[in-house]
């Protein structure tokens, strides 16, 4: 399972996520590892990143290998350039992520996978379209045999946090309520239009404005962080299996300095591997 965030401030995007893997089954959760890769740079040298949750894997190929396979075609080091390419002068997010659509899931699941049952998996493209002054994220869901996106997770004007995966501490720490707090009001019958209005008073009152526009990359990276550390910590302590975890791995994509990581964890060691 996965906590993935997305923070925009005026100065750019920070991408943010845990390294767990879980295999389940039928009876439950069967082994957790904590070393996968979520997070990755889409388009070396152009400021394009990408952030995945759900299904950490179709079929045998996991989610990271499939992400790179893409980033060999959209940078033309392989055959069929024209059908995967882009302009790096003229390139937009919207074309990146409609390209990687084509390929995740009209390529890969489609054709080899589709007869997955409850398959879920989701993915975030963000960063800065070519001459571009604000930046942009958009969001690609694969749900069993449907595709959903890409579209906007926010308007490219406005800035803002958005969370995908296991979202239960987050959504408690900036709403003041739990994400089931609505069905456990519909199971003691309590009138719909009155849910809404619950709902509503609660979250106006509660809920905790934690970024700004104008707010520095930097602390934004610290804020990414923060949201990761507190899910891990949740799941670390409640009960059950610790299905969010491993390294923190933190990405900021701002108009000036491009893609930059800012934590990343290797399986080989730098100074071996000049």
């Amino acid at each position: 399972m996965t906590i993935a965030i997305c923070i925009k401030v005026n100065d750019g995007i920070v991408l943010a996520t845990d390294s767990a893997s879980t295999l389940s089954s039928k009876n439950g959760v069967i082994k957790v590892y904590e070393n996968a890769d979520k997070l990755a740079n889409l388009y070396k040298g152009l400021p394009v990143g990408i952030i995945t949750w759900g299904a950490g894997s179709i079929g045998s190929a996991s989610t990271a290998t499939l992400i790179k396979d893409f980033r060999k075609r959209v940078m033309g080091l392989i055959e069929d350039q024209d059908k995967w390419s882009i302009n790096k002068t003229e390139y937009s997010i919207q074309e990146i992520a409609t390209k990687f659509k084509e390929f995740i899931f009209d390529d890969i699941y489609m054709k080899y996978y589709s007869e997955q049952q409850d398959f879920v998996q989701g993915f975030l493209i963000a960063g800065y379209s070519a001459n571009s002054d604000m930046a942009e994220a958009w969001k690609i869901q694969i749900v069993k045999d449907n595709c959903f996106g890409p579209e906007p997770v926010m308007d490219n004007e406005k800035c803002g946090i958005n969370w995908f995966g296991k979202t239960e501490a987050v959504v408690r720490l900036v709403f003041g309520i739990d994400p089931m707090l609505e069905s456990v009001l519909r199971k003691n019958e309590i009138r719909e239009e009155k849910i809404h209005r619950i709902i509503k008073s609660v979250t106006n009152s509660w809920s905790t404005d934690l970024i700004s526009d104008p707010m520095p990359i930097l602390d934004a990276v610290d804020l990414g962080k923060f949201l990761v550390e507190l899910t891990k910590g949740y799941f670390r302590f409640k009960p059950g299996a610790a299905i969010v975890g491993g390294p923190t791995e933190i990405a900021a994509i701002t108009k000036h300095e491009g893609f930059k990581w800012i934590t990343r964890k290797l399986y080989y060691d730098r100074e071996l591997n000049l």
